[in-house]
């Protein structure tokens, strides 16, 4: 039997749409107001995909990007993963498109739904390809346009998205020469499945004139039981990560960008400051599968991760899923 190899992180890349949405956008037909919404959430802004642009072209734009800094070419991928509950359609994947967009013809491609989980789930699921021995390079994308599947007659939802997608570019740790990969976990419980879902569209409820008129296709959750799920799983998952860690050794957590109030509390659950946590949801609300891989490309190219510390990823979301992966950078 052949010895597991090590993984590591090769390059990062995001891709933000150009359009910004202010809060104050939603005060033009909403019972709302910049204050209200920044108190409540700690967004400022989010940005919105233009017409005509899908998801696969945000993915494909980020990947672009973590190809660039990795120093390889499409042709070098192996297989394509993009982690989106907003697919371009329900058939072929996202990850299809994608890899043509790309050019990347060496590589197999497909989609994993995890929700706010995507980006870990398929982080996790490259690392075991390159582990295995399966593949030599692998694409891990997450990406939303979760503009497109806002009710914006819903005030205590429609403020809370934005669209965007982040990648990385996952390798053998003796290529990557960074970002190795020590530690993984996910988790489920699908008996909360309705705390955040799309009531309308699947083979439960197929698509119908009543049901689209309805706004069954959009995004519903329920927010006081998503708040203490998020904070709960949240600071268990940062404490599970560091078990047996010197507090010395943690160069950066970054979290799913889900509500700034749920960061909060689980960060004062767990005793810890902003200091060493990446928060970036001022600027792009919750992107759902792109928030995590977004924050940490942001937080490479700045500079914020010192060479040898310790980064926590962690996320969650409908599903319910969650998930984390320690890194030493």
């Amino acid at each position: 039997m052949s010895s597991r190899i090590q993984v590591g992180i090769a390059g990062t890349g995001s891709y933000l749409p150009e359009r910004v949405v202010p809060n104050a956008w939603f005060a033009e037909f909403l019972d709302t107001s910049d204050e209200w919404i920044a108190q409540r959430t700690g967004i400022r802004e989010r940005r919105f995909a233009a017409e005509g642009q899908a998801t696969s072209d945000l993915s494909a734009e980020a990947g672009r990007r973590a190809l660039e800094m990795a120093g390889l070419e499409p042709e070098d991928l192996d297989l394509v993963i993009v982690g989106t509950l907003t697919p371009d359609y329900l058939l072929p994947s996202t990850a299809c498109l994608v890899q043509d967009k790309l050019g990347a013809k060496n590589a197999g491609a497909f989609d994993c739904n995890a929700a706010c989980t995507g980006f870990l789930t398929a982080l996790h699921t490259a690392e075991a390809f390159v582990a295995s021995g399966r593949a030599k390079r692998v694409l891990a994308i997450g990406a939303e346009t979760l503009s497109r599947f806002i009710d914006k007659e819903e005030r205590g939802s429609c403020i809370l998205f934005g669209d965007g997608a982040g990648a990385a570019i996952v390798t053998s740790l003796e290529e990557a020469g960074r970002g190795e990969i020590l530690r993984t976990k996910l988790g489920a419980d699908g008996s909360g499945f309705d705390f955040i879902h799309m009531p309308g569209g699947g083979s439960a409820e197929p698509p119908t004139h009543e049901s689209v008129e309805a706004g069954r296709h959009y995004i519903r959750l329920r927010g006081r039981e998503v708040f203490r799920f998020a904070v709960s799983h949240m600071s268990e998952l940062i404490q599970e990560m560091l078990e047996g860690r010197g507090e010395d050794e943690l160069g950066l957590i970054v979290p799913h960008q889900v509500n700034k109030r749920i960061i909060d509390a689980a960060l004062e659950r767990i005793g810890m400051t902003e200091e060493k946590v990446v928060i970036n949801i001022q600027n792009y609300a919750n992107t759902s599968a792109a928030t995590v891989p977004i924050a940490l490309d942001e937080a490479v190219r700045q500079g914020r991760i010192e060479k040898g510390k310790l980064v926590v990823l962690v996320a969650f979301g409908a599903g319910l899923t969650w998930g984390a992966s320690l890194l030493r950078w």
